[in-house]
């Protein structure tokens, strides 16, 4: 496992994540296509916020259950914690110092349909002989 370095563009926000980053997701709803986001999402004794929460405002709609943090000063979303996980944080790849997002693989997540593209993830995540598709 390493431990990785990140934060917004300004610098008033800065986390460190430990794990494998080697895969991502990318959802195509509505805050997460706007925002560009890659989702790196890991045990949340695995993320450290280095800076005080201060430098952050929470933005939630919809369910309230995803709160999505960015920079108060720059506006970066470079973290959250998400809908699908709460007791984990989603940490946006393209934030991670030094990581070459293009050679990062992809999975395509249907955020448009959440409801039953999650159901179909949980269901292939419990079933090992299913393979998901690529």
């Amino acid at each position: 496992m390493a431990r990785y370095e990140g934060g917004c563009h300004c610098g008033r926000v800065r986390f460190a994540v430990s794990g494998t980053l080697s895969r991502v997701s990318q959802c195509n709803c509505s805050i997460c296509t706007k925002k560009a986001y890659l989702h790196w999402i890991v045990p949340g004794e695995d993320f450290c916020l280095l800076t005080p929460e201060e430098a952050l405002t929470t933005y939630q709609f919809n369910t309230g259950v995803a709160k999505h943090h960015f920079c108060r000063v720059c506006g970066v979303a470079s973290f959250y914690i998400p809908r699908s996980d709460p007791d984990k944080v989603d940490v946006n790849a393209r934030c991670v110092d030094g990581v070459d997002v293009s050679a990062l693989a992809v999975e395509r997540f249907d955020g448009q349909h959440w409801e039953a593209a999650f159901q179909r993830e949980r269901a292939e995540r419990s079933d090992p002989t299913r393979q998901r598709e690529g």
